[in-house]
């Protein structure tokens, strides 16, 4: 009998979703073992009731709940405590779910300032209200899915792998246990490593030295002055058996898409000690917290007001 799973999106662009649809030729073979109830992207099963009929949130029991997107609004919170309700197994799928990803960097500003910003003070807007029926309010921050419900697998990445997410499936199914390794970007960096750098930091868009050689040969990114965050960020984006990560291929620094190397690392304060290792100084990098917590801000961030 198939595995049934439920999908929901929240505060997300939509590339996991996309992932799930790239497996490819794998897909072939898992459709069969599994029968999605409920995915907004693939599917028209309303929340509400097909016609909208009722008054509460429906979703159907599953064996597997997917979550992408972290929490922004109060819908988003009560369909989380809902879906882990009607589900064995929770996935949190891409950093967004994971940590927050990229709009959990609102969490430098409390929501009537981003209110204001948004509706009042934007000047490409005509000032207006703040819409408040039919629309869901803001939590006031941005949540990872984990600080709401218990989750029981992370797949990170931004948007994380199409052999991750089967690997997880395929582990669900023989009911055996997963895991990913606990290794850094530098882990699987072929590149030079030197330990020391230019004395300044470099445009990110500035092409590295190499570009079109083998990476092999090529010198460490960081090394070469460009603000790589290999080393304070999980490995994973090259594939679930190693492999040179997706950035470095492309021959640009890493951005730190797939999250913190562990649950409780603090990626802005092992970044620091990454430069500092190789002579770069870190105050010529503007808005630090934010930068080294762009994929992570969930549990990390705070108002601007409150570091003061």
């Amino acid at each position: 009998m198939p595995v049934r799973v439920a999908q929901e999106w929240f505060a997300i662009c939509g590339g996991c979703e996309v992932t799930i649809l790239d497996v490819g030729e794998p897909l072939l073979d898992l459709l069969p073992e599994l029968d999605f109830v409920h995915m907004p992207v693939i599917m028209d099963h309303k929340l509400y009731g097909q016609t909208g009929e009722l008054t509460e949130m429906e979703i159907p029991e599953a064996e597997v709940g997917i979550i992408s997107g972290g929490i922004r609004n109060e819908e988003n919170r009560e369909l989380a405590i809902k879906m882990r309700e009607r589900v064995n197994t929770l996935i949190a799928m891409g950093s967004c779910a994971c940590y927050g990803g990229v709009p959990a960097l609102a969490n430098q500003f409390e929501v009537d300032e981003i209110y204001q910003r948004v509706f009042k003070g934007n000047t490409t807007t005509e000032p207006g209200e703040v819409p408040r029926v039919g629309v869901p309010p803001l939590t006031d921050r941005v949540y990872a899915l984990d600080e709401v419900v218990q989750v029981d697998i992370k797949l990170p990445g931004c948007p994380t792998t199409p052999d991750m997410f089967v690997a997880a499936v395929l582990h669900l199914l023989k009911g055996t246990p997963f895991a990913l390794p606990e290794k850094s970007v530098c882990d699987e960096c072929p590149t030079i490593r030197e330990k020391k750098a230019v004395a300044t930091l470099k445009r990110p868009l500035e092409s590295v030295e190499g570009v079109g050689e083998a990476l092999e040969a090529v010198r460490c990114f960081m090394e070469q002055g460009f603000l790589c965050q290999g080393p304070a960020t999980r490995s994973g984006c090259g594939g679930l058996e190693g492999g040179v990560p997706r950035c470095i291929r492309a021959y640009m620094p890493c951005r730190g898409c797939y999250g913190p190397l562990r649950h409780d690392a603090n990626p802005m304060v092992e970044m620091m000690g990454a430069l500092s290792t190789i002579g770069l100084d870190a105050k010529q990098i503007p808005d630090r917290a934010a930068q080294f917590n762009r994929f992570a801000g969930a549990g990390r961030l705070r108002p601007r007001r409150a570091r003061r």
